[in-house]
């Protein structure tokens, strides 16, 4: 009866923190598909290059209202730095998108309240523009060329497509490919928030409230090595919050949990070396610490704990029918996500010799020439998988190609085509390429 009654709890303790966040997350979703769809990207490839100041600025500008997690932000950055982007304007993109976006901004404005929505992107824009700007003073090198072939492909793309065309294309990348990168972690992020509220004692953090340099140091520690998107941070912070942490260690936790992980730690490593990554760590946890400091120590607690008291109370208020039904509607596009990735499994149980007649969504296009089969390691999301449609497209010779995310599948169409520069390719924006011998 008692492990009945702690998993009710839980239930209702994410149930509580679902309704106050999901007209936000909705609402976000729907900005970053329209983003995604209207905003072309030789837009921002165009102002990135260069061993500036203003590129570095530029690429965080750019970077903190893309709704980009940790494995989404890895091949887009690869991508901006083949097309020409400096590595400090890449090092400013990488650090300032996966720490928000508009779906975190909006999702944290919803729980944490206006103070946090507005320093979360200030103390990412501070941090990328100290991590781009270390790059360009210390990490010389022979800046690359812009590929214009590869640049403008989206660009031509986009430029043909009708306006129902770019809505309709909005509303599927915000509503599905989004659901299916961050749904998952948006959902694990819900359930340690639940399992935190019932479990940890509310006296936890009390240990700390002295010595908020230790509490910051504690929080790096899990932080760092933790894979958490921007959103899915939100409820864990909310409820460490509520259990004793400072503002300035919930903080810490909001910039450092997605901008650091081992895979973007190891590819930027790769790619463009360790210094760059050395100064890429550096500039997220003395940025993490000083803005967090400045939070416990030179603003007002009340700033940053008020909306705390909602999150408290929200259970004795009424829901309202505009909160239930966004939870209805986010739960039944996480149930299409689940119902995708199960449809998913069993169309591509077939054989992989047969692909001809395997139906998934990727791979339905009957093959029209020469082709051949790759596998491609690496990729976790659905920008991924794009990102590496769209530079391989760039190859002279390639007329289609076409990446199962799942299984790693690459089916390349064309003539001529080397599989030295394939490889090439596909390494420099952070995967590995295999060749399948059908």
């Amino acid at each position: 009866m008692h492990f009945k009654s702690k998993c009710l709890t839980i239930m209702k303790e994410i149930l509580d923190l679902i309704n106050e966040m999901s007209p936000f997350l909705l609402l976000g979703f729907l900005i970053a598909g329209l983003m995604h769809a209207f905003i072309p990207n030789r837009l921002y490839t165009k102002y990135l290059s260069g061993k500036s100041f203003r590129s570095v600025v530029n690429a965080a500008l750019f970077g903190i209202p893309l709704p980009l997690c940790s494995c989404g932000v890895i091949p887009t950055a690869m991508s901006l730095r083949r097309e020409g982007a400096s590595k400090g304007a890449v090092s400013s993109f990488m650090i300032a998108t996966p720490q928000t976006g508009v779906d975190s901004i909006f999702a944290t404005y919803s729980l944490m309240g206006l103070p946090f929505a507005v320093v979360r992107p200030v103390a990412a824009l501070v941090t990328a523009l100290l991590g781009g700007t270390f790059v360009n003073l210390f990490d010389k090198e022979t800046e690359q060329k812009e590929d214009p072939t590869n640049a403008s492909s989206n660009y031509s793309e986009q430029q043909h497509q009708t306006f129902l065309q770019r809505m309709v294309e909005a509303l599927r990348f915000g509503f599905v490919e989004m659901m299916e990168d961050i749904g998952k972690w948006l959902v694990v992020g819900l359930l340690i928030a639940g399992l935190i509220a019932v479990f940890v004692p509310n006296e936890f953090f009390a240990v700390f409230k002295d010595n908020t340099f230790l509490s910051m140091l504690l929080v790096l520690c899990i932080s760092i090595p933790m894979y958490v998107c921007a959103t899915g941070s939100i409820p864990i912070a909310v409820v460490l919050m509520l259990k004793g942490l400072t503002p300035g260690s919930a903080l810490v936790l909001l910039m450092a949990g997605p901008a650091c992980n081992a895979a973007s730690m190891l590819v930027i490593g790769k790619v463009l070396g360790r210094k760059t990554l050395v100064f890429y760590l550096i500039s997220i946890v003395l940025g993490a610490i000083l803005f967090g400091v400045g939070i416990d120590c030179l603003l007002p607690r009340e700033w940053f704990t008020s909306s705390l008291v909602g999150s408290q109370t929200c259970c004795h208020e009424a829901t309202s029918w505009w909160q239930w039904a966004s939870t209805v509607l986010l739960a039944l596009l996480l149930l299409n996500v689940l119902r995708m990735k199960l449809c998913h499994q069993h169309t591509c149980s077939c054989d992989h010799h047969h692909h001809h007649a395997c139906s998934c969504e990727h791979q339905q296009a009957e093959v029209r020439g020469q082709f051949a089969e790759y596998i491609v390691s690496g990729m976790s999301c659905n920008h991924c998988r794009t990102t590496v449609e769209k530079n391989v497209r760039s190859i002279p010779g390639v007329t289609n190609v076409s990446v199962d995310l799942q299984t790693g599948r690459m089916i390349v169409e064309g003539e001529n085509i080397s599989d030295e520069k394939l490889r090439e390719t596909v390494e420099s924006i952070g995967f590995t390429l295999e060749k399948t011998h059908i």
